[in-house]
């Protein structure tokens, strides 16, 4: 029986490098590559510059978030050197915020007629271990943290845990909801010695963004904690959902 003729093998070495040799795609899509040529990711710029930039760079259908972050001379490690608090943006955060408080009798109709989303005690803690979590924002009254005790593993994981260091258990229920329905942004360092926020929406006039990126760094220089040494603020960039980040120098920070 006649052996079946041998095709020569394919020569591949063409296509391989042919791949090789191919342009990578572009992180993020057109879009992103479009925004990220307006930006010299080798400097740093005014803080006005970049808010400029990070909204000329916004061209998705929806708006975006403008997002911070921080990166911190501490040592997320130490207990003592901890950064956490909270601020109101004075352009505020152009989302609803959703607010759940726990409170009874009195204190549970203030918290409505404030604007409160959800009010209960018993039966809201039910609601949250079923996992019913439609809320951004947790409030107690101090009579009320027996119950909320409880929910330290749910809520806490989700920084939802009420906390009177950041008036989130306070006996002023109307204040707190009115506060938090303002535009108030909870900002806590992570492990890498990161701090990040959404500040507001790339829609926003630029004057809108930078007061809100200044009382943020307000905030945050005003959390430092005693013990730190050196450099407390060591780099300050702005991005917005879909687009790079663009750092800021940090002596226009400092500027009025």
């Amino acid at each position: 029986m006649a052996k079946k003729e041998e095709k020569p093998a394919a020569d591949t070495s063409k296509k391989t490098a042919a791949k090789k040799n191919k342009a990578p795609k572009s992180v993020g899509g057109k879009r992103y590559a479009t925004a990220a040529k307006l930006v010299d990711r080798s400097k740093a710029y005014t803080l006005t510059e970049a808010v400029k930039l990070v909204k000329q760079g916004a061209k998705t259908k929806f708006d975006e978030t403008v997002d911070i972050a921080i990166n911190l001379g501490v040592d997320p490690k130490q207990s003592d050197q901890q950064v956490r608090g909270m601020v109101t943006m004075p352009s505020g955060i152009g989302k609803t915020i959703r607010v759940a408080v726990f409170a009874r009798g009195d204190k549970a109709a203030d918290a409505l007629k404030a604007g409160a989303d959800l009010v209960g005690a018993d039966d809201l803690a039910e609601k949250i271990l079923k996992g019913e979590m439609n809320f951004d924002r947790c409030i107690a009254t101090p009579d009320m943290m027996a119950v909320v005790g409880k929910l330290g593993k749910v809520l806490g994981p989700r920084g939802l845990m009420p906390n009177p260091k950041l008036g989130t258990v306070t006996p002023n229920v109307v204040e707190a909801v009115k506060t938090a329905k303002s535009g108030q942004v909870e900002f806590r360092v992570e492990k890498a010695a990161i701090v990040h926020a959404g500040l507001g929406k790339a829609s926003f006039s630029e004057e809108a963004i930078v007061a809100n990126v200044r009382a943020f760094i307000d905030a945050v220089n005003k959390a430092k904690p005693t013990g730190v040494k050196g450099n407390y603020l060591k780099k300050v960039s702005i991005s917005t959902t879909m687009g790079p980040g663009v750092k800021i120098d940090l002596a226009s920070l400092a500027a009025a």
